[in-house]
C-alpha cells in the first residue's frame, strides 16, 4: 500500500512529479494491492467468516479482472460488510488537487475547477492527500432516490451568483462523481426506480456522466459495487437488463454452511451484555442457537425466499445473555450463565424476524418452538447422548420432582437435587461433558437443566407447565404415557 513518508510528502504538483509518483486508476490500485496481499499470504478480508472457499475467491477474481460487481444474496449474508471491506485494498492515501470536489488527480484533472487551477498554477498547484476511508461512498437505494442524488443537478444558488447556465461550474455533483477515484456501493439496487438505474449506464460503460443535457464529459474513475436480494426482482423491483449486463462479475453469497462458522459470527457480532455481573454463555447453548437457525433455514414452514438472517442468531445470543443477567440481578448472584429455559425467550423476542409460509398463519410460535426443540435434541445427542443419566431418571422414578423458571436462582434449582443419589457426581460429569469453563452453581445449573431437557425430549422425563406462568415441572413419566400435544416435536 503506498503512503508517502510524512516528512517528504509532496504538497505541490511539481513536488509530486519530482517524487516519481505514478498515476494509476482505482481498479489498477485495487488489483495491485490485492496481488500484494495474496503474495504475502495476508488475509484479504479478515473479518469475513465462512466464505474462504466460495465468495471470497469470486470477489478476488472480480477485483483482479477490474470488474464492477453485483452481489446477490438473501438478507444477513454480509453483502454490505464485504463491500466495505474493499476499502482495505485502497492505498492509504492519494494526492488530490486542493479544493477539488471530485478528488481530481493532479496529473489528470477531470473537473473544470481543477483543470483551470492546474492550467493557471502549473507545478505550483497545491495538492492534499485524501485517506482511503474518504474514498468510499455507500447509498441505500430507495424509491425516492433522484438522479440529482447520484449524478448531480444544476445548483440554483450558483446560477444566482452570476454564472451562466451553460457553465459547468453551475453543476452540483452527486454521490458518484464525488467518489471519483474511489468505490461507490449501492445497497438494494432493485429498489432504485428503473429511470434512475438508466442514469448509471454511462458510468459503467463509458465512464462519463451527463447532467441535464450539458455537453460535458467527466471520465470518472470509480469501481461500482451493488447488492441485491434475488427475490427483489419480483417483489419490489428489478435490475434492468442493460444495467445487469454492465456488471462484469456476479457474486452469489450464502448463509454459513458450518455450525462453527455461525457461532464464530455470533461471537464476533453480538454486543456484549455489560455490567457489574459477568455473563458467560456456554458453548452448548451457542450450538443450540446455531442449530436452531439451521433448522429454520431448511424448514418448509418458513419462507426461504426471504431467508433467515445471521442477525437472527446474533439477536438470539444477545437475548439469552440478557435473560441470564436479569435472573442473576433479581437473585443477587455474582455470575450470569444462561440455562435451557432462557432459550425459550428467543421465540417472542425474534418472532418478527422470520417470514412464514402463508399456510402457517396463526401458528408461528408453535413452528419456532418445534424447531427449537429439534435443535436442543440434536445438540443433546451430540453432547450427552453417550452419558449414563440413569442416576437422574432413577431419582425421578423414586419420586423426585424438579421445577425451573427464568427467575429461579441457580442455587434454588440445584437444591432440589441435594437428596438425589449420585446426582452430584452426574452433574460434575455433565459440566465436563459440556466443556463448561467453571464449576460454579450457575454453570452446574446450566448443565443439569440441559440434561433434563434432553431427557424430556427423548421421552424419559415428563415436563409440564405449572399454575405459575413461565414455570415448568420435571417429573417421572412412569405411568404418565406419552408427552402431551404441546411437547411433541412433529
Amino acid at each position: 500500500m503506498r503512503n508517502p513518508n510524512y516528512m517528504t510528502i509532496p504538497t505541490t504538483l511539481g513536488q509530486l512529479r519530482a517524487s516519481g509518483y505514478r498515476y494509476r486508476t482505482v481498479k489498477e490500485e485495487l488489483r495491485a494491492n490485492l496481488v500484494e496481499r495474496l503474495r504475502s499470504k495476508q488475509p484479504v478480508f479478515p473479518a469475513i467468516v465462512g466464505y474462504a472457499d466460495s465468495v471470497v475467491p469470486a470477489l478476488e477474481r472480480a477485483v483482479l479482472a477490474g470488474h464492477d460487481v453485483i452481489m446477490l444474496g438473501e438478507r444477513g449474508q454480509a453483502k454490505s460488510r464485504l463491500m466495505r471491506a474493499l476499502v482495505g485494498l485502497l492505498d492509504d492515501s492519494i494526492p488530490v488537487v486542493e479544493g477539488s470536489e471530485l478528488n481530481d488527480h493532479p496529473f489528470q484533472p477531470v473537473s473544470a475547477m481543477a483543470r483551470n487551477k492546474v492550467a493557471e498554477l502549473g507545478n505550483e498547484t497545491p495538492i492534499v492527500w485524501v485517506g482511503r476511508d474518504l474514498r468510499y461512498s455507500e447509498k441505500l437505494a430507495t424509491p425516492d432516490t433522484a438522479v440529482a442524488d447520484l449524478i448531480g443537478d444544476v445548483d440554483p444558488i450558483r446560477v444566482a451568483e452570476g454564472r451562466y447556465l451553460g457553465d459547468e461550474l453551475t453543476i452540483h455533483y452527486g454521490l458518484v462523481p464525488r467518489t471519483n477515484r474511489g468505490i461507490v456501493a449501492i445497497n438494494e439496487l432493485p429498489d432504485l426506480p428503473e429511470r434512475i438505474q438508466v442514469s448509471l449506464l454511462n458510468i459503467l460503460e463509458e465512464r462519463d456522466i451527463q447532467v441535464r443535457g450539458y455537453k460535458i464529459r467527466l471520465p470518472l474513475d470509480v469501481m461500482l459495487i451493488a447488492s441485491a436480494n434475488p427475490e427483489d426482482y419480483t417483489h419490489r423491483g428489478r435490475i434492468i437488463t442493460p444495467l445487469k449486463d454492465r456488471f462484469g462479475t456476479q457474486v452469489r453469497t450464502h448463509y454459513p454452511e458450518l455450525i462453527d462458522d455461525e457461532i464464530t459470527i455470533m461471537e464476533q457480532e453480538a454486543k456484549p451484555v455489560t455490567g457489574t455481573i459477568p455473563v458467560r454463555v456456554p458453548r452448548h447453548l451457542k450450538e443450540v442457537i446455531a442449530e436452531f437457525t439451521t433448522q429454520l433455514r431448511s424448514s418448509s414452514q418458513v419462507n426461504q425466499r426471504s431467508g433467515v438472517s445471521v442477525r437472527f442468531s446474533i439477536g438470539a445470543l444477545e437475548t439469552i445473555g440478557a435473560s441470564a443477567l436479569r435472573r442473576a440481578v433479581v437473585n443477587g448472584e455474582d455470575a450470569a450463565v444462561p440455562r435451557t429455559v432462557d432459550l425459550y425467550a428467543i421465540i417472542p423476542a425474534s418472532l418478527g424476524r422470520i417470514e412464514f409460509d402463508m399456510l402457517e398463519e396463526g401458528r408461528e410460535t408453535s413452528v419456532l418452538e418445534r424447531a427449537l426443540k429439534r435443535a436442543i435434541l440434536e445438540i443433546w445427542h451430540h453432547r450427552l447422548g453417550g452419558e449414563d443419566t440413569s442416576a437422574l431418571t432413577n431419582s425421578f422414578d423414586e419420586g423426585l420432582v424438579a421445577e425451573t423458571s427464568e427467575t429461579m436462582s441457580s442455587v434454588d434449582f440445584l437444591g432440589q437435587f441435594e437428596g438425589a443419589a449420585e446426582a452430584g457426581f452426574l452433574i460434575e460429569r455433565l459440566v465436563g461433558g459440556l466443556g463448561l469453563e467453571d464449576d460454579s452453581p450457575a454453570s452446574r445449573a446450566s448443565a443439569l437443566e440441559f440434561a433434563l431437557e434432553g431427557l424430556h425430549l427423548t421421552k424419559q422425563l415428563n415436563k409440564e407447565t405449572t399454575n405459575t406462568p413461565g414455570r415448568w415441572r420435571f417429573e417421572s413419566d412412569f405411568g404418565a404415557g406419552s408427552a402431551g400435544p404441546q411437547d411433541k416435536l412433529v
